[in-house]
């Protein structure tokens, strides 16, 4: 414990936060307190422990920096006239990440033990605290809500990739197929122009190109049927003579035999061939287009979902939001986890749901640190079902997990900040905390049920006024 040591006093009063405080309050402060010198690059405070001194910074700089997987970075920094560790009537427990002195560092410390006699001799003091208490926790809501949204959307852009890559590559390898299919388009047609075919000739050629789509579940029939009909094809064109490559183009479109056998008797053996490469050809281009314009339409929709999660086409404002809308924009954005996990998303939405009162890209936010740690919860094969209804004035979302549960040891510590039981690197420890802290800034409550074999968390959130009742 320091005497009052009047230097010491002069030095307080020039202190940016607390100098104004009436002199028996800095005198009290110093009698009461322990200057400390921290050489640079001293740890301060390492992680993990806890903080149980007030500082008062008089010289110098001080910075907690955090551990991510891709390494550290500055969480806060504190400089002369600042005050840092722990203050009155604030939660905080242990650090988050080593607090180290950037330079030669002096800062006038005050044991928590202090804490209740002065809040009752230093008024002054104990306001002034009290407003850098609730600025450093403004400070730190709104600096790692964003950092934990760049966290989130940087995962989610990861697996966003690896679902654009395949209709991209599908798209991709259609138009290049597409592009063959054209230049070979033109022998066959070329054939069939020196052939000099009658008007009935021609007419035959065209019922019989009608007749030969697509066939859209070609694909998802037996292995053994499609090897069946590629089979019997072959064996009628090898009994004409005919290019046995128009086969498998022939199998997977919905011409017949009987079909066949009508155009063979309509047409002179010489122009059949260039005939069936012609139909044979335009099935293939169908087919390539149609699968062309399925990926593209996967990709419109995985982009329309990504603004959908975002709400980046969206005022920053409150307005009446689609839950279920927002829920399926996220499951669509972490498909591909789940998918790379062999993990069954089961969605159960209440019909005629009411909108909520919400920052819809917030409250996506809440949905994707949710479902995210429930899909890490479970192993392969396993199951996550989101589920949403009304109740009462409320709308309740439930996702819920058949993971191992929560270890009854550490439920009471799941929503605090930088507590995680992943791995290092693999977690941040501020998914929970952020989808609580943005639950309650929306006026809704967030719960938790566990037990090995189920965890839900449930969230309910007031019904916008112009939803209904």
């Amino acid at each position: 414990m320091s005497s009052a040591d009047p230097a010491l006093i002069e030095r307080l009063a020039h202190h940016r936060v607390l100098g104004g405080a009436p002199r028996q309050e800095l005198e009290w402060l110093v009698a009461h307190g322990e200057l400390r010198s921290s050489a640079a690059g001293e740890v301060v405070l390492p992680k993990g422990q806890t903080d149980e001194t007030l500082q008062i910074v008089l010289s110098g700089k001080l910075t907690a920096r955090l551990s991510r997987g891709g390494g550290e970075r500055r969480l806060f920094s504190w400089r002369a006239g600042d005050v840092c560790g722990v203050l009155p009537y604030s939660r905080f427990v242990a650090a988050p990440g080593d607090t180290v002195a950037e330079e030669p560092t002096e800062a006038l410390t005050v044991h928590r033990d202090h804490f209740p006699a002065m809040i009752h001799e230093c008024p002054y003091v104990t306001t002034q605290l009290v407003h850098a208490m609730l600025d450093r926790s403004r400070f730190f809501t709104s600096s790692l809500l964003h950092d934990e949204k760049l966290v989130s959307l940087g995962r989610l852009a990861a697996g966003l990739a690896h679902e654009l890559n395949n209709p991209a590559s599908a798209a991709a390898r259609g138009i290049r197929l597409l592009a063959q299919g054209l230049d070979d388009a033109g022998a066959p047609a070329r054939a069939l122009a020196a052939a000099h075919l009658s008007d009935p000739e021609l007419a035959a050629i065209d019922q019989a190109r009608a007749q030969c789509r697509p066939d859209p579940g070609w694909m998802g029939r037996p292995p053994l049927e499609r090897a069946d009909r590629e089979e019997a094809l072959a064996s009628w064109l090898a009994a004409r003579g005919l290019d046995p490559a128009s086969g498998p183009a022939l199998a997977g479109t919905t011409i017949t035999i009987t079909a066949l056998e009508g155009l063979a008797g309509a047409l002179p053996t010489r122009a059949l061939d260039a005939a069936l490469r012609s139909i044979a050809n335009g099935a293939a281009l169908h087919t390539l287009a149609a699968e062309i314009e399925t990926a593209v339409s996967r990709v419109h929709e995985l982009v329309s979902a990504v603004k959908g999660f975002t709400h980046m086409d969206r005022a920053p404002a409150a307005e009446p939001t689609d839950v279920g809308r927002g829920i399926a924009d996220t499951i669509a954005v972490l498909g591909a986890k789940a998918r790379e996990k062999s993990v069954a998303v089961e969605v159960a939405l209440a019909d005629g749901l009411p909108r909520v009162l919400a920052h819809g890209g917030e409250l996506n936010q809440v949905w994707a640190n949710l479902i995210d740690n429930a899909l890490d919860a479970v192993a392969g094969s396993g199951h996550v079902t989101v589920s949403a209804r009304r109740e009462g004035d409320r709308v309740v979302v439930e996702i819920a997990d058949d993971g191992p549960g929560i270890a009854p040891e550490i439920r009471g510590r799941i929503f605090d900040p930088f507590f995680t039981t992943k791995a290092v690197g693999q977690g941040t420890g501020l998914g929970l905390d952020i989808a609580r802290r943005l639950v309650e800034r929306h006026g809704g409550e967030i719960d938790l049920d566990t037990r090995p074999g189920r965890t839900a968390f449930r969230v309910s959130l007031p019904v916008a006024e112009d939803a209904g009742h």
